[in-house]
């Protein structure tokens, strides 16, 4: 690996929860090596409080964070992605633009915490379990020997993780 950090997009449909969380912990976890970014194919407009609430507990920077449109990250002046990761099933079936840069692609499907129902406690663990999920999936994904994988090899990685 170079000593450019690499671009990860992670895409959901509504971009409020799920894919505003792995931005975050790509770039902790990540260390230096990955700048982390999220898109919806239909943005919400709006970060999910609780996105935002389990975000703040473990003490990530919520400054900045927005929910945006995909179609911004296809521009000709995007910066250039290195991975694309689809985090819900819905975006995993859309249409996606064409991405700059021929990022790799994969699909780690998390169950939308955003849609669960109940309580508020119901609703916050929803939303640490996914925070957990997309965690435990990062980490093994920048624990990946990058120097040693060809192109193939780190795709194969890449859908495994997206199989736990």
């Amino acid at each position: 690996m170079n000593d450019k950090p690499l671009n990860m997009l992670f895409l959901c449909t509504g971009n409020s929860a799920r894919s505003i969380l792995a931005e975050r912990l790509i770039e902790r976890w990540g260390a230096g090596r990955f700048r982390g970014f999220s898109a919806g194919s239909h943005p919400k407009g709006e970060v999910h409080p609780l996105a935002l609430e389990i975000l703040g507990r473990n003490n990530f920077l919520t400054d900045g964070l927005r929910s945006k449109d995909w179609a911004e990250f296809a521009q000709p002046d995007a910066p250039a992605m290195d991975f694309v990761i689809t985090v819900c099933d819905k975006a995993k079936g859309e249409m996606c633009p064409i991405w700059p840069g021929q990022p790799m692609i994969a699909h780690w499907g998390i169950e939308d915490p955003a849609a669960v129902e109940g309580d508020e406690l119901t609703r916050l663990n929803a939303f640490r379990t996914a925070m957990r999920e997309l965690e435990n999936r990062i980490k093994i994904f920048v624990a990946l020997p990058f120097a040693s994988l060809d192109r193939l090899k780190l795709q194969r990685e890449l859908d495994r993780i997206g199989e736990h």
